[in-house]
C-alpha cells in the first residue's frame, strides 16, 4: 500500500483516537477477500460528523475484521446542500445516475412519481449501496440520503419553502440554467428532473404557481433523463454550488 491512499470505509459516527471498531460483514469481506489485506494494513474510516481517520487492521480472519483508530486525516467540513428529485428510470441507468450524482456532491436523492413515470418499483437497498460505494471512492465525507419514492404532489405539499426548487422544463422558453444558477441566493436548493416522457402539462402548470419554483432550460437538445439530471447538477455545482472549493488531500 506504500504510496497509495488506503481504502476508505464509511462508518457510523464515533471515530476517536485509539478506539477499536469492527467492520461490517460486507466491509470485512471486501478488505479480507477482495483486497486481501491483513493485520497492519491501513484503512481510512470516515463520516460527515467525525471527518476521516487513519485506522490500522488489528484482526482479519473468519471472525471478522477489527480496526484501531490512529489519527485524524481530515476534519469534518461543510458540504453542499443540493437535492436531486428525479422520476425513476430503468435499473442500469438509474444505478449509474445515483453513482454519478453522489460523485457530483448531491446531498439527497428523491425518487418522484409523476403522471408519466414509467418505472414504479425502486430497489432502495441497491441504490443506497451504490451511493455508499460512490462516496467511498470519490473521497467525500458524507453519503447522500436516498429517500423512499413519493408522488410529486405529496412532495410539493410538504416542501420546505426556504429551499429553492429548480425545475428543468423541457417545453422550451425558460431561462438557461446557467443564468438561473448565477442568481441563486445562498441556501438550500433542489433540482427536479422529469420522466422520459416529460412532465404532464397539469404538473408544469401547478409547479408554475409555487413561489419557491424556478423553471429553467437545459439547452437546445433533447436529453435523456439521466443525462439531463447530471448536466443540471454539474452546471449548478460549477456556478452556485460547492465546486468553488478545491479538493482537499
Amino acid at each position: 500500500m506504500s504510496g497509495r491512499r488506503p481504502p476508505r470505509l464509511y462508518v457510523t459516527p464515533g471515530l476517536a483516537r485509539a478506539r477499536s471498531l469492527e467492520a461490517e460483514p460486507g466491509q470485512a469481506h471486501y478488505l479480507r477477500s477482495v483486497l486481501r489485506l491483513g493485520a497492519g494494513a491501513p484503512v481510512a474510516a470516515f463520516n460527515e460528523g467525525d471527518g476521516e481517520w487513519l485506522c490500522r487492521i488489528t484482526q482479519a480472519d473468519r471472525n471478522g475484521v477489527r480496526l484501531t483508530v490512529e489519527r485524524q486525516l481530515r476534519e469534518p467540513e461543510r458540504e453542499g446542500d443540493l437535492w436531486l428529485l428525479f422520476a425513476p428510470i430503468k435499473r442500469a441507468r438509474l444505478d449509474w445516475l445515483v453513482e454519478k450524482a453522489t460523485e457530483l456532491g448531491i446531498a439527497a436523492l428523491l425518487p418522484v412519481g409523476t403522471a408519466r413515470t414509467q418505472v414504479e418499483r425502486v430497489n432502495l437497498a441497491r441504490l443506497r449501496s451504490h451511493a455508499l460505494e460512490a462516496a467511498e471512492q470519490s473521497e467525500r465525507l458524507s453519503v447522500p440520503e436516498v429517500r423512499s419514492p413519493q408522488r410529486l404532489d405529496r412532495i410539493l405539499a410538504a416542501w420546505p419553502c426556504e429551499r429553492r426548487l429548480i425545475v428543468c422544463d423541457e417545453r422550451g422558453g425558460a431561462e438557461p440554467i446557467g443564468e438561473a444558477a448565477a442568481r441563486q441566493p445562498s441556501g438550500p436548493a433542489a433540482l427536479l428532473i422529469g420522466p422520459e416522457g416529460g412532465f404532464d402539462e397539469t404538473e408544469l402548470d401547478a409547479l408554475g404557481k409555487l413561489s419557491f419554483v424556478t423553471h429553467v432550460g437545459l439547452g437546445p437538445r433533447v436529453l435523456r433523463a439521466e443525462t439531463a439530471a447530471l448536466a443540471a447538477v454539474a452546471v449548478f455545482q460549477a456556478i452556485a454550488g460547492d465546486w468553488q472549493r478545491t479538493r482537499m488531500r
